[in-house]
C-alpha cells in the first residue's frame, strides 16, 4: 500500500508486519509480529537500503553489538548486529537524492552456538526529497545535533565545530569558515531547511521579485548578502528588543546587517521593532516572475537556526496565502506598537491559506485576549483520539499558559500515547531538556549532557557552542510544533514561530499554522520521534554525566530467562507503541 504518507511490506511469507512512514529527508519504519510473539531466539531487524539509481543495497549500521563483538567507528552492519527495536528513524546521508529508496528489513535469529540466520525479510520503496504536497507546500527541517554521530564521522577530520560555525553570535557577520569540508558540511547540516532559504531567494533575485522578510535572529553572512542583492525590492523588519539576545544593541549584528540592508534597499524599507515584547517572527515571501511564496517556521536567519538547532521551516505557494502575509506585514510595518497591530485585520484570528484541498490555516500575533488562540489549541488536544508528539521550545512560559497543562490530561488518558520534548529551566541561565515519555513521567535532560560525554562504543560529540548568536543558554532544540492523531483522518499539525506561550499568544510578532492533513503530520511525527528518541537515550546512558557502562545487544535468554523484547509485550505502553507505528491505519 503507498498512500502517499506511508508505504507497507506485501511479503504475506513474512512473519512480521513493516510500515514505513515517510517524512522529509527521513523515514520511519515501524515493525510488529504478524502473530503473537516472536520465537526467544528472535535476536533483532537488519535493515537495509538502496538508494536511488543504484543496483546495490547499503547496510544500516548498528553503534551496538554483542557482548565482545568488536565495534569499529563506523558501527557494525546490522546484519551482523541487528535492531533490538521495533521502530527506527532512519535519516540516510544522501537523502536529497531524487527517486524512490528501497527499504528491506529482515528479522535476525540466533542459535545456541551465536550463529546468526536470516528469516524472510520485507521490502517496500518510497521517495525522500521531493516537495511535500507538489504546488502547495514543502516541509524542511534542518539536520542539527541530533545527529552528530553521523557529523562526528563524516567532518570532525575537517576541523572542530567552531571552524564552522562562530563560537560567539557577535561574530556572525564577519566570521568566515576555515573548516576543511565547509561547504558540504553546512549544506548537510542545514540541510533542507537551508536549501529552501537559500533558493527561495536566489530566484527572487533572478526574477527581479519584490521580497518581504521579518527577522528576529540576523546574523547569517550568506543571507544577509542575498537580502542585500535584492536592492530596493526588498521590505524588511528586524528585531530590536532589548530583552533576551539584545538585538537593540548598537554593536549587535541585527543592528549591523540593518545598517547594510539601509545601503542597499533604503531607510524607507528597513524597520526594527518589538511589539509588546519580540518581534520573533522568522518569515520571508516572494511575488514575481512566476513566484508566490511564503516561508514560516522556526528557523531564524542564524548561524544557529540553521547549522546547530533542530528546526523547520514550511514553504507554502498560492496567491491568497501571499496576499494575506503581504496585509499582515503592511500591518506589522505601519505599527507603532503593539496595540496598532492587535487593531488590524490580520490579528483577528485563523485565516486560511486558499491551499485547494488542504485544510491550512495561519494566524499572525500579537492577539487580543478575545481573539487568543492559547486556549483554543489546549482544547484540541483534549480531543486527541491516538496520539500527541510534540517538539516544543520553552516549556517554562508554556506552564503558565493552556499547553502544559493539556498535555498533562493527555497523559492520563490510556488510549492516547504522547510523547515528545521541551526546554526546561533546571537552573538560572541554564536550559536542559524535559523528555515527557507515555507513561507519565518527566525526565530532565541537564545541559552538560546534551553534548560530550556518551557511553561507548559512541562517539564523542561537538560541544562549546552555547554563546551562538549571544544566547549563554545553550538551546539545542529550538523546534515549535504539537501533531495530533498522526495516524487518522483528521490528523493535524500546529507550527511556526509561536512558543505557544501567553507572550507568544498576546505580546510578540508571531506566526502560528495548522495543517490538517495526514502527509504534514506524518512529517512532523517522525521529526518528533527521532528528537524524542535521542533524548531519552541520553537520559539512559547518562551521557554528560562521567564514564557510563557499554551499551551492549542482547543474546537469546537462557531457559527461563527473558527475551530483549519481553517488556514490548508485557507493558502496555510499549506494546501501544509497538502497534501504533507498524499497523497505523
Amino acid at each position: 500500500m503507498d498512500t502517499g504518507f506511508r508505504v507497507t511490506g506485501r511479503n504475506a511469507a513474512s512473519l512480521f508486519a513493516l510500515t514505513i512512514h515517510r517524512g522529509d529527508g527521513m523515514v520511519l519504519l515501524g515493525m510488529d509480529w504478524k502473530d503473537g510473539r516472536p520465537p526467544v531466539d528472535f535476536v533483532g531487524f537488519a535493515i537495509q537500503y538502496r538508494e536511488p539509481g543504484t543496483d546495490f543495497f547499503k547496510n544500516v549500521r548498528n553503534r551496538i553489538g554483542f557482548p565482545g563483538q568488536p565495534v569499529p567507528d563506523d558501527g557494525i552492519r546490522t546484519t551482523e548486529a541487528p535492531i533490538q527495536k521495533f521502530r527506527w528513524v532512519h535519516f540516510p546521508f544522501n537523502a536529497d537524492l531524487p527517486g524512490k529508496f528501497a527499504y528491506r528489513v529482515t528479522p535476525m535469529f540466533m542459535d545456541a552456538a551465536g550463529a546468526l540466520r536470516k528469516g524472510e525479510a520485507q521490502e517496500a520503496e518510497l521517495a525522500l526529497m521531493r516537495e511535500t504536497i507538489p504546488g502547495k507546500l514543502n516541509v524542511a527541517f534542518t539536520r542539527g545535533f541530533v545527529s552528530s554521530q553521523a557529523f562526528v564521522r563524516n567532518f570532525s577530520a575537517g576541523g572542530p565545530i567552531i571552524t564552522l560555525v562562530p563560537p560567539v553570535g557577535d561574530e556572525g557577520l564577519e566570521f568566515l569558515p576555515t573548516h576543511a569540508d565547509a561547504e558540504r558540511a553546512l549544506a548537510w547540516m542545514g540541510f533542507e531547511a537551508r536549501a529552501e532559504t537559500l533558493s527561495l531567494l536566489d530566484k527572487a533575485r533572478e526574477a527581479g521579485a519584490e521580497v518581504r522578510v521579518i527577522a528576529y535572529d540576523l546574523n547569517l553572512p550568506e543571507v544577509v548578502e542575498r537580502l542585500e542583492a535584492l536592492g530596493p525590492k526588498l521590505r524588511i523588519i528586524i528585531d530590536d528588543s532589548a530583552r533576551t539576545d539584545g538585538h537593540g544593541r548598537p554593536d549587535s549584528p541585527e543592528t549591523k546587517a540593518a545598517q547594510r540592508l539601509i545601503a542597499s534597499a533604503g531607510a524607507a524599507n528597513v524597520k526594527r521593532q518589538h511589539m509588546a515584547n519580540l518581534q520573533h517572527q522568522k518569515s520571508i515571501a516572494v511575488r514575481g516572475g512566476g513566484i508566490e511564496t511564503v516561508l514560516y517556521g522556526s528557523t531564524n536567519l542564524s548561524w544557529r537556526g540553521l547549522y546547530v538547532q533542530s528546526n523547520n521551516s514550511l514553504a507554502v505557494h498560492g496567491t491568497k496565502a501571499l496576499d494575506d502575509y503581504l496585509a499582515a506585514f503592511e500591518s506589522y510595518f505601519t505599527a507603532r506598537r503593539a496595540a496598532d497591530f492587535r487593531g488590524s485585520a490580520s490579528s483577528a484570528g485563523w485565516i486560511d491559506l486558499g491551499l485547494d484541498g488542504i485544510d491550512a490555516k495561519v494566524a499572525f500575533s500579537p492577539h487580543s485576549e478575545e481573539n487568543g488562540l492559547l486556549d483554543e489549541i489546549g482544547a484540541d488536544i483534549d480531543t486527541a483520539q491516538s496520539s500527541v508528539f510534540f517538539s516544543l521550545a520553552f516549556l517554562g512560559q508554556m506552564t503558565k499558559g493552556a499547553i502544559g497543562p493539556a498535555l498533562g490530561r493527555a497523559l492520563e488518558r490510556p488510549a492516547v500515547h504522547v510523547m515528545g520534548i521541551a526546554d526546561a529551566e533546571v537552573r538560572a541561565g541554564n536550559l536542559g531538556l524535559t523528555v515527557l515519555t507515555p507513561d507519565k513521567r518527566r525526565r530532565v535532560v541537564r545541559s552538560a549532557a546534551l553534548t560530550g560525554n556518551v557511553p561507548p562504543p559512541f562517539l564523542t560529540e561537538p560541544s562549546g557552542l552555547s554563546g551562538v548568536d549571544g544566547n549563554q543558554r545553550g538551546t539545542r532544540m529550538h523546534h515549535k510544533f504539537l501533531v495530533i492523531d498522526f495516524d487518522k483522518p483528521t490528523a493535524r499539525v500546529y507550527l511556526g514561530s509561536y512558543n505557544f506561550s501567553i507572550p507568544a499568544d498576546d505580546e510578540n510578532g508571531e506566526n502560528l499554522v495548522v495543517i490538517h492533513d495526514r502527509t504534514v503530520a506524518t512529517s512532523y511525527m517522525i521529526e518528533a520521534l527521532r528528537m524524542y528518541d535521542h533524548y531519552v537515550f541520553r537520559v539512559a546512558s547518562g551521557g554528560g554525566e562521567g564514564a557510563a557502562r557499554p551499551l551492549e545487544l542482547k543474546r537469546p535468554p537462557q531457559p527461563g530467562g527473558k527475551p530483549w523484547f519481553e517488556r514490548d509485550w508485557t507493558d502496555p505502553i510499549r506494546a501501544r507503541d509497538r502497534e501504533l507505528f507498524a499497523r497505523a491505519e
